[in-house]
């Protein structure tokens, strides 16, 4: 059973994984991914959030499908919650939105690209919901530090930050592995890896991002190893049918063994005496 998700985002918490579509679809796609990831969350002793968005308000072209809106999501993360017992977590957008969100989910996400946004920040923070916070792909971790204190001092009741690539040049990402130290100390709070968003290849598709898909399992291992608190990965039964980042979405039958390995690589850190 997933613990308190307070307890979750604190720093001294226990490993954990955040993970579902990019984007809310059907009921019924939904709740089958929430259950398969109750199962192996149950089945490997792993505390497991599930996330999709209501709105990809950042998509691409103007055509592409954004969700479901807020309404219609938040009866849709209810159903999740319902019928899987899985905490929930989804992005906002606007300061208007934290509030009405706030009443329906567990955590609420700020995504990358609106992390140094003050307004919708304190707005987050002051729901008294715990808070993801995603790290710019343009800043330094250090630079994160801005947006926790933003985020605690309005009233979160925790906070986390996540790792979600760098850019390198156009239509690249890279990961620096210094990442996750530096967050924790900046932030005072548990580092998270993105695996999914970190294999994008910004701008490299038809109106879309394109993606690395293959290079998660590497990029996952090796953050783990490098002492990343959590893992937050987008997982679908067929990635190619999904509405939103289909290129770097991980199949939802490749989770279990990836995680099998790396909770093996927490081990090896425990009984070696690393932190993180």
């Amino acid at each position: 059973m997933t613990p308190p998700v307070a307890s979750l985002l604190q720093l001294g918490g226990p490993f954990f994984l955040i993970a579902g579509p990019c984007v809310l679809e059907t009921d019924a796609l939904n709740v089958q991914i929430a259950r398969e990831l109750a199962y192996i969350g149950e089945e490997l002793d792993l505390p497991v959030i599930f996330k999709a968005s209501f709105d990809k308000a950042n998509r691409s072209a103007a055509g592409s499908p954004r969700g479901p809106g807020m309404v219609d999501g938040l009866r849709a993360l209810a159903r999740v919650r319902e019928e899987s017992g899985l905490p929930v977590l989804t992005d906002v957008h606007e300061p208007w939105q934290c509030e009405p969100v706030g009443e329906r989910v567990d955590v609420l996400q700020i995504p990358a690209f609106l992390c140094r946004q003050t307004d919708l920040l304190r707005a987050a923070g002051a729901t008294g919901r715990a808070v993801n916070v995603k790290k710019g792909q343009w800043m330094a971790p250090a630079e994160m530090a801005g947006a926790a204190a933003k985020v605690r001092t309005a009233g979160a009741a925790a906070l986390a930050v996540t790792e979600r690539g760098t850019f390198f040049g156009y239509g690249n990402l890279v990961v620096d592995m210094r990442a996750f130290a530096q967050l924790r100390e900046a932030c005072d709070a548990p580092a998270i890896f993105d695996g999914t968003h970190s294999v994008q290849r910004p701008g490299r598709g038809a109106g879309v991002s394109g993606g690395d898909p293959h290079f998660i399992p590497t990029l996952v291992r090796a953050a783990v190893a490098a002492g990343a608190n959590a893992l937050f990965l987008e997982v679908h039964p067929h990635p190619a049918r999904a509405p939103s980042d289909a290129s770097n979405m991980l199949p939802l039958r490749g989770l279990r063994s990836l995680l099998e390995e790396v909770l093996a690589l927490r081990a090896i850190r425990s009984t070696s005496g690393e932190s993180g």
